[in-house]
């Protein structure tokens, strides 16, 4: 209670980094409940949405508390967060085309890709200091390959072919989220000290942690909603 008193009237980073956590947390517990309602075959898809929300809430309980207490920027644990999550989202695409026949190598080539995203991203904004640029040009091609995969790859054609048309659905919406949705970390990555937005800043700004928050509100919650909106079809033609 004392840690939670320490969030200040007027702090708009602080309030994220709370607001985020309920609502991460409120998030697996419906996709958790809602599981059960759903065909078999959607059955893991929702159980992993419900993880994907559930460890980005604890981490942000524990960023919270970095943020109050010590008002800087809880970069490792963000970064653990997204070293579980991101690869977990990646997966979705796998079990979303798996009835269309998606490959493991499929899955493998995403999870190499959010991997060589997420680290160096941040050996750039956690270690490397002095070369974000570059560490974030590497990032990006991390990035681009999880976007050449969805778009232009095996991803894209099992999607075009399926002749379900709710996964045809969710899958473009998924493909909107990783092409708009993440974007929102590159543009953050600019404003590190060293990059375009803050050439001669020392220290992460707040703006960073503000435009982080909101985005992983937004990505993972939504990565979830558009899984549970796919696979609530199935409770719709159940009943029928």
């Amino acid at each position: 209670m004392d840690q939670i008193a320490l969030l200040k009237s007027g702090d708009a980073v602080g309030f994220t980094f709370f607001t985020g956590y309920m609502a991460m947390l409120a998030a697996s517990i419906f996709f958790w409940f809602e599981r059960s309602r759903v065909s078999e075959k959607w059955k893991l898809s929702l159980l992993i949405s419900g993880l994907i929300t559930f460890i980005a809430a604890v981490h942000y309980y524990y960023m919270r508390d970095v943020w109050v207490t010590q008002g800087v920027s809880p970069t490792e644990f963000r970064y653990i967060d997204w070293t579980l999550t991101v690869p977990l989202m990646c997966t979705e695409f796998y079990l979303l085309l798996r009835p269309a026949g998606a490959s493991v190598g499929m899955l493998w080539r995403l999870i190499a890709a959010s991997v060589l995203m997420l680290v160096a991203g941040y050996l750039g904004e956690g270690i490397f200091r002095d070369q974000t640029i570059l560490w974030g040009c590497i990032s990006t091609v991390g990035w681009a390959i999880i976007v050449a995969e969805i778009f232009f790859g095996e991803a894209r054609k099992l999607a075009d072919n399926s002749k379900d048309p709710a996964v045809k659905g969710a899958f473009n919406l998924l493909c909107g989220f990783v092409f708009i949705g993440w974007a929102i970390y590159p543009i953050g990555y600019m404003f590190m000290p060293g990059n375009l937005f803050n050439m001669g800043g020392e220290t992460i700004p707040p703006m960073l942690d503000l435009i982080y928050n909101i985005g992983d509100a937004v990505n993972k919650i939504g990565f979830g909603l558009v899984i549970y909106t796919m696979a609530a079809t199935t409770i719709k033609e159940t009943a029928v």
